[in-house]
């Protein structure tokens, strides 16, 4: 019973709750056996709060099920960069091994308020800086297909615990790529909403697309459900300053699109970023796989090879927002990715970062013109397949030297850089039988509408054996 249970998407457990089918309780009990036998080979957990969970499941037990909130009883793991009252909050650092924050973050409160029962908290990278998780106060978090291979990041400690079954959803948050990465590299759901959808009362820079945050799950109805709550205006969210009016219930209701309807534009590297002939031939593939489910579906000569380089601009402009009142405290054995990004940007010119953000504007005016023409862009998850976590990034792509941390990242990158809500989909095993997943974007704005396309592409891909959504041994 306990397997079964976990085994549950977050929105089918909230309706047999709701039915009497279990007790909240129960799923929580069933969720921390899980994680107690999965999480020693994974490392996806690192901080528990089991007896508070336990004690907040059973104070449901009394409640009319009619008005049980929408998360009613569904375990929640939050992301070790999201501060959870009275549990630890540490970044992955030894700076911060003994905070206890006092207050929950906007998006757990809104989760907490929702019904949802948080389970503890999960792996990142040091300050969350890098796409492999693995930090010097608690060690590296495996891929569960093939634990000797990196998991992706930062959050990758949820992308794993969701993939594994030790909870229905997970938060994580998105700089270049930080939700959808894991989400690839381990075959489940990773949503990255349009800048402004889903509040971020902690964030340090007025405006910008970097520093969002949004869910992981297994599918999509569990993303727009999750959405449904964090996206709430109601409990805090106006002192984001760019948490635009919106109705977030309307997440809950998704449209029942006509696939057949969708135009669609594919491109295998946006133009001629660095990805490997692998992953180009897989996705290659599955355009061809996938490509009658549509309308029209039509390779784009599309370019953001400009991207990756404002990317790298603007983000150092982002971090000595960030940390200008830390870095002189940091220890000279801080994660080398934080310090790279840091001290780049002391370096750099008020000229150069002015420069990249008039080309971030001719980069969002040119893909948003793409949708002109098109209800939807698709292109590959990731440049390569998931490598030896030993690695930080990988050094080398078919032989092409990658610059920095960020290098071997440009399509995910870019498309933070325009702005684009984009989600990560799982698309089956790709030769070596690891998880090969599909980020499909819409145009700005346009959310709703592409969650919709999305619930109904995942559900034709659940049909093609090239295209279903994998799951890992350890998972069962």
């Amino acid at each position: 019973m306990a397997d079964e249970l976990t085994q549950l998407t977050a929105t089918s457990a909230t309706s047999l709750i709701r039915l009497g089918e279990f007790s909240p309780l129960e799923l929580v009990d069933a969720c921390i056996a899980r994680i107690e036998a999965a999480n020693p080979m994974m490392n996806a957990v690192v901080t528990t709060c089991f007896d508070r969970a336990r004690e907040e499941a059973a104070a449901m037990v009394g409640i009319n099920r009619e008005s049980l909130p929408p998360l009613a009883g569904v375990p929640v793991l939050i992301k070790d960069n999201q501060l959870t009252e009275g549990v630890a909050t540490t970044l992955g650092s030894p700076i911060h091994r003994d905070r206890i924050p006092v207050d929950d973050a906007g998006i757990v409160r809104r989760l907490r308020a929702a019904g949802a029962i948080v389970l503890g908290k999960t792996n990142i990278p040091e300050f969350s800086i890098g796409a492999n998780t693995k930090n010097p106060l608690f060690g590296t978090t495996c891929n569960p297909f093939d634990t000797s291979l990196t998991c992706g990041g930062s959050s990758g400690g949820s992308a794993v615990a969701v993939a594994t079954n030790m909870a229905p959803i997970a938060t994580g948050s998105d700089h270049g790529g930080s939700l959808r990465i894991p989400a690839s590299y381990c075959g489940v759901v990773g949503y990255r909403a349009s800048p402004g959808v889903v509040p971020n009362e902690e964030r340090t820079t007025p405006s910008t697309h970097y520093s969002l945050q949004g869910p992981i799950a297994r599918c999509v109805d569990d993303v727009t459900l999750t959405l449904s709550v964090i996206a709430d205006r109601s409990a805090g969210g106006s002192r984001d300053p760019m948490a635009f009016p919106l109705d977030a219930s309307q997440f809950r209701h998704l449209e029942d699109t006509d696939l057949g309807s969708l135009r669609v534009a594919v491109s295998a590297d946006l133009g001629g970023l660095l990805v490997s002939q692998a992953n180009q031939k897989a996705f290659s593939r599955r355009v061809e796989q996938f490509s009658t489910l549509f309308k029209s579906c039509d390779w784009h000569d599309i370019s953001l090879v400009d991207a990756p380089a404002v990317d790298w601009l603007l983000r150092q402009d982002v971090f000595v927002t960030q940390y200008f009142d830390q870095a002189n405290d940091w220890p000279v054995d801080i994660n080398p990715n934080l310090l790279a990004t840091y001290d780049t940007a002391l370096q750099t010119s008020m000229a150069d970062i002015a420069a990249a953000r008039r080309q971030q504007l001719d980069l969002i005016r040119k893909c948003q013109d793409l949708f002109d023409d098109y209800d939807l862009l698709i292109i590959p998850g990731m440049s390569v397949p998931p490598f030896p976590h030993v690695q930080l990034y990988p050094e080398l792509i078919d032989g092409r030297p990658v610059e920095n941390y960020m290098g071997w990242l440009g399509l995910t990158a870019s498309l933070t850089v325009v702005g684009h809500p984009v989600i990560m989909l799982p698309a089956g095993l790709d030769d070596g039988g690891l998880p090969f997943g599909l980020q499909i974007v819409g145009s700005m704005y346009s959310d709703h509408r592409l969650l919709s396309a999305a619930k109904q592409i995942e559900q034709a891909f659940q049909h093609v054996d090239l295209l279903r959504r994998p799951t890992c041994e350890v998972a069962l």
